[in-house]
């Protein structure tokens, strides 16, 4: 029997529960798993106080010996993989096969930057005898963070990760929904040895955290991931005390799939990775621009093994895709494609909520699309594809960069000079050829436009949570 963690908040090294709790639930049948404490503003308090305090500790730790915590607390999780995942099953819905891949992958967040940590270089400038300018970077100090709901684990993997690894201090705000994964992570960093405060996890009413964790002094960095109009609403709170961000943001990600490729090829490759999560994903491939050419084949294609796509509960073998969130999403889904059918859409594959408990919704297939038509303009984020044709590489791109998003996009091209023209043309902060993957530990991840400011990731993933300070050293006076 799979049992569910019993949840706390974790501030300055110690668990605690909470008089006001909120409930958490299995999306797959509606049951309640949980009870989530939420955090007072005494409990806030005593979360900035833990991190203020342990802030003072890791900043004067040395790299190495943070790399050697974050690795310890690594080993925990891969450990404990297996009821990491479960957990998250449980709470999210997803598949357990991709459960295990989430943890996996959350892991590798931890490793990478536990490895940048001692590579984050300065460097002396060449200047006049006796005259040394030498940049240092030195970690931004407590940071405020929020993670989403739709990878529970791996989520709030990238902040923390991050956030460590640089010598910062972090109070996390995980989601209500989905909090096991942030509440494995701070197990084993408190197993590991992490000093007191360092990390924090608190639950509660998001705006009420946000609202009044934001705009504390203490607070150097604000690094949040979620819909483009929270980003910009806690934005705008941290810009009243000029405060810095790290905002992942909302997309809608195009696929252009030129007539040079195999359609059937391509399109099971895009079924595939839209089924994942049960495309809950920011950089899930969404808008498919398809060449008139290859079009029909490759749409029927799409079709078929869309309507293969199997739904049901995550801990089900036979299950490919589990349901969404909550009704929200559902309602969302239903109302976008119910706007798209009254335009003339044509919907070929799922569109119909099944009966019976849980929150599942198949994979739909939209073609056709007219302009105007809200799935085009709003980002689903769950199981929906939208798949138009078109005319030209040049139509597609236009299309691909005609909204305010820029954050994952693809194509799927044999030519060096066509997949040359996309990665330079398309608006998004990453592109991918041949391959619907958009983001890995070594790699920097973030958008542009209104997808969000920053990177998390690669080489570039602790910039945000350093400062960069210039030293001028004359060395007689």
């Amino acid at each position: 029997m799979t049992t569910y963690p019993e949840l706390q908040l974790y501030i300055g090294g110690k668990w605690r529960s909470g008089k006001e709790t909120i409930p958490v639930l299995n999306p797959a049948d509606e049951s309640v798993i949980g009870a989530l404490p939420v955090a007072t503003r005494a409990d806030l308090d005593d979360a900035l106080e833990a991190a203020g305090q342990g802030f003072r500790i890791w900043s004067q730790t040395a790299p190495a010996k943070r790399a050697e915590v974050i690795l310890r607390a690594v080993a925990l999780m891969k450990a404990r993989a297996e009821e990491i995942a479960r957990s998250i099953t449980l709470e999210h819905g997803k598949p357990i096969a991709q459960a295990r891949l989430e943890v996996q992958r959350g892991c590798e967040f931890f490793e990478w930057d536990a490895g940048e940590a001692v590579r984050a270089y300065g460097r002396v400038i060449p200047s006049a005898p006796d005259i040394r300018y030498i940049v240092i970077h030195q970690p931004v100090g407590t940071v405020a963070a929020f993670s989403p709901w739709n990878f529970p684990m791996s989520q709030p993997a990238r902040k923390i990760a991050g956030a460590l690894a640089s010598g910062c201090s972090i109070i996390l705000k995980a989601a209500e929904e989905t909090p096991a994964g942030a509440l494995h992570i701070a197990r084993a960093f408190h197993d590991a040895g992490l000093p007191a405060g360092v990390l924090n996890l608190v639950f509660g009413v998001p705006s009420d955290i946000s609202s009044y964790l934001i705009p504390k002094e203490q607070v150097r960095l604000v690094a949040f991931t979620g819909s483009t109009a929270v980003g910009k609403h806690l934005t705008e709170i941290a810009s009243r005390s000029v405060t810095p961000v790290l905002m992942e943001l909302g997309g809608h990600a195009p696929v252009i799939v030129c007539d040079d490729v195999d359609p059937v090829v391509s399109a099971a490759l895009c079924v595939s990775r839209k089924a994942r999560n049960a495309g809950q994903v920011c950089t899930s491939p969404t808008r498919f621009f398809v060449h008139k050419d290859i079009y029909r084949p490759f749409l029927d294609a799409f079709v078929e093994r869309a309507r293969a796509i199997r739904i049901g509960d995550g801990f089900d073998a036979a299950t490919d895709m589990g349901p969404v969130a909550n009704h929200r999403r559902v309602e969302a889904i239903e109302t976008l494609v119910e706007d798209a059918r009254s335009r003339g859409a044509r919907i070929l594959a799922g569109g119909e909520r099944p009966a019976g408990k849980g929150y599942f919704y198949p994979l739909t297939v939209a073609a056709e699309l007219p302009d105007g038509a809200r799935a085009l303009e709003v980002e689903p984020f769950g199981p929906l594809a939208l798949i138009n044709p078109v005319d030209s590489i040049d139509e597609a791109i236009e299309r691909a960069n005609a909204l305010p998003f820029g954050l994952a996009a693809y194509g799927f091209t044999h030519s060096a000079h066509t997949a040359h023209m996309l990665a330079e043309r398309i608006e998004a902060g990453n592109v991918s050829i041949n391959t619907l993957e958009a983001s890995v530990a070594e790699t920097p991840f973030g958008g542009v436009k209104e997808s969000g400011y920053g990177r998390e990731g690669g080489a570039e993933g602790l910039h945000h949570y350093m400062t960069v300070k210039n030293i001028s050293h004359r060395m007689v006076l």
